[in-house]
């Protein structure tokens, strides 16, 4: 455990103006506070901030991390306050304190949402201040390396699964690259220990096989680069056993399949002479196909910068890894934010020199987009696990999105109305699908329209964390918005067909007895279908229920009902909503405006609109209450329906295309086509046509039957 003394020097020795005498308080202020408490290794419980603070000497950071380390246990472990700490140690140490604690006494239902919930305050905390997130990476750190004095198993694994879920990515996200291998190797010790040994006893055997096919492969390296005027520094290393075991799991290959077990960094004086040095190794040694990244160029989102190449070596052709870097990319690359971040006496100045990284702005529109703290964490992961792709603007803006990114992923990248209002996407100058996969080096257009909304559908499209959110919130709350104008519209027509007028303060007098928090809540449920509308009247006017008992037990006769909908006053208007909303179109009919539709209520799910004369309808007609009158509104809006027809062709050659011809000059657009018998003289197709109204699919079909070669057209029920 570092001495007081030492810890100070340490600090001095790098950064000569730090206060030590406000170091010298904390130590012993943490020393007394947290007094007689051990550790489960039976260690004071004071060497663990120790050693922490040592930690983040390491990296050089300011007196302000250092005093913050010292504390960032005192308020969740002793009777400390942050009131106590912001007036002993002042307003910044009590902020960065309280971003740091682990927050242990928040009372939530179950361990993974606690789990969740402290994360989204760390990414809260460190939003504002990077080095909440440093302190909190040293104090995961050596919790980590004193994890196997622990004894329950599963609290053991349960740390190392966050640890490896959530830290080491955070540190790999702000070019921590130390702290991440540690992590990493850490976990991976408790986690799949048998993994671990394997590989490690195959990197001792490559070690004491390759010590001198290392050398040699430096010294030659070293001799190309002298001969062509570069000063080099070349230095080798083995991969970390974690890293090992995920690339060959990621690409399902065995160790010696591995290109880069064995690496050597090359630092050079300054940016052309990296290129010099890769074009010295290019000209002398056969390269490995598709193993070239040029991270100069193209910085990772974290500010890492290297050239890396793939070569084969010597005369039995060992594959190898070269990085290729100056000493300021090195430094980056090892202490990643921490070597140049400049704390500055003004804030405004911190926060500037903190906007390169984008990936936490991002982490905090998935905050602000997601319901609760689970799905948070959910998005964070998408977000922070996967590979990533390097796509860019029109004007040539960077953007970095994971692998397997769509259009709907650049567009929600770019801002998120951009992605709201996404009708379209081209990539490399090509209109291409919304689902079309990104690749390195794209350039994405983005085509927009105003009255575009998100569809349900892209939330499967979509890969990254941000997307994801921001389709989710859209949903919801246009949902809630549906739900709710659908049972207003539905509480108004039961009230008006019993003779009342619906009014907001009649139903404000029975939310108690019907378990809602407002008459807006009501409204909802009752679009939902956890409520019908009749329940509403009959709390509000319990003298329906006499006039109509025994009505919710009879059955309907179908025959009647479809009578009864022809000319109903009461009918509700609708108009083509989003699909997969509140109202949805049954795919068994598929109504169209024109046609005289019902509506049946789903618990949960809304309204489904069916045709009157739809086969389905005979599953419901015990449950009147789940029965809704459904008009076409006078405008049913611009966005197409699908109508579904039954074909029988002959079989001759041509006879699609001109049918698909027929449809398209009709202005019909066919979306699905599936045949569902083939006979040697005649096919019979369902064909799929997005039209305005029933009307217009009727044209369709009387042009249809006028080809010589269709044999039959009628409109599919199923």
């Amino acid at each position: 455990m570092l001495r007081q003394f030492e810890l100070v020097e340490r600090v001095t020795s790098y950064d000569p103006a730090a206060d030590e005498d406000r170091l010298n308080k904390a130590y012993v202020y943490a020393m007394k506070r947290h007094g007689s408490q051990r550790r489960a290794s039976g260690d004071p419980y004071f060497s663990h901030p120790i050693e922490v603070a040592g930690i983040l000497t390491d990296l050089k950071l300011d007196a302000d991390s250092i005093v913050t380390a010292l504390l960032h246990d005192v308020v969740e472990d002793t009777d400390a306050t942050l009131e106590e700490l912001e007036r002993l140690f002042g307003a910044e140490i009590a902020r960065l304190v309280d971003g740091v604690t682990k927050l242990t006494r928040i009372e939530l239902q179950s361990e993974q949402s606690k789990h969740a919930e402290n994360f989204r305050k760390l990414v809260v905390a460190m939003s504002e201040d990077i080095r909440v997130l440093l302190v909190k990476l040293a104090d995961r750190l050596h919790n980590m390396r004193t994890l196997r004095f622990i004894k329950s198993p599963d609290k053991r694994r349960r740390i190392a699964r966050e640890t490896a879920d959530i830290y080491a990515p955070l540190a790999e996200r702000i070019g921590l690259n130390r702290f991440k291998d540690e992590l990493e190797d850490l976990a991976f010790t408790e986690l799949n220990p048998d993994a671990r040994e394997s590989i490690v006893n195959r990197l001792e055997f490559l070690k004491s096989d390759g010590d001198d096919l290392s050398r040699r492969i430096i010294e030659r390296l070293t001799r190309d680069m002298a001969e062509d005027g570069v000063d080099a520094r070349i230095s080798g290393r083995i991969k970390a056993p974690y890293s090992i075991w995920r690339k060959m799991q990621k690409r399902n290959v065995g160790f010696e399949h591995l290109a880069d077990i064995m690496a050597f960094r090359v630092i050079v004086k300054d940016i052309p002479e990296c290129y010099q040095a890769l074009g010295a190794i290019h000209s002398r040694y056969p390269v490995m196909p598709g193993r070239i990244k040029d991270y100069i160029s193209t910085p990772k989102p974290n500010g890492y910068r290297s050239l890396h190449t793939g070569l084969y070596f010597g005369p039995e052709q060992q594959r190898i890894e070269v990085q290729i870097r100056t000493l300021e990319m090195h430094e980056i690359c090892e202490y990643g934010v921490a070597a140049h971040w400049v704390y500055k006496s003004d804030p405004e100045d911190r926060q500037v020199e903190g906007r390169q990284y984008r990936w936490l702005r991002e982490l905090l529109d998935i905050l602000e987009h997601a319901q609760n703290p689970e799905e948070f964490l959910e998005h964070t992961k998408l977000e922070m696990f996967q590979d990533q792709v390097f796509c860019f603007t029109p004007k040539g803006d960077l953007i970095a999105l994971p692998r397997g990114a769509t259009p709907i992923d650049f567009a929600y990248a770019v801002h998120t109305e951009v992605g709201n209002r996404t009708v379209g996407a081209r990539v490399n100058g090509r209109l291409l699908p919304l689902r079309h996969e990104l690749s390195n080096g794209d350039q994405v257009e983005i085509v927009t329209s105003k009255a575009q909304t998100p569809s349900p559908d892209w939330e499967n499209i979509a890969v990254s964390g941000k997307a994801k959110a921001c389709i989710r919130r859209f949903i919801r709350n246009e949902q809630r918005s549906q739900y709710l104008q659908l049972g207003r519209q539905m509480l108004e027509r039961v009230f008006k067909s019993e003779g009342y007028d619906y009014t907001e303060k009649a139903v404000a007098g029975i939310l108690k007895k019907l378990k809602q928090d407002s008459v807006e809540e009501v409204c909802i449920a009752v679009g939902q279908g956890h409520l019908t509308a009749r329940d509403v009247v009959v709390a509000v006017f319990p003298g329906v229920r006499e006039q109509t008992k025994g009505d919710k037990d009879k059955v309907v006769p179908i025959a009647r009902a479809r009578r009864n909908k022809a000319g109903d006053h009461f009918a509700i208007p609708i108009k083509g909503l989003i699909p997969g909303m509140a109202v949805h179109f049954a795919n068994c009919c598929h109504p169209l405006p024109g046609d005289r539709i019902v509506g049946i209520v789903t618990t949960g799910k809304g309204v489904t609109v069916h045709t009157i004369d739809c086969d389905t309808l005979q599953q419901f007609q015990d449950t009147p209450e789940r029965w809704v009158d459904l008009g076409w509104a006078n405008d049913p809006g611009e966005e197409p329906f699908t109508g579904r027809l039954f074909l029988t062709v002959n079989n001759e050659p041509g006879v699609l295309g001109g049918l698909s011809t027929v449809i398209g000059r009709n202005e019909g657009n066919i979306s699905n086509l599936k045949f569902t018998r083939r006979a040697l003289d005649f096919y019979e197709l369902l064909i799929d046509v997005e039209v305005s109204d029933v009307k217009h699919l009727t044209n369709i079909m009387a042009a249809l039957r006028a080809m010589p070669n269709i044999t039959s057209v009628e409109r599919a029920r199923g």
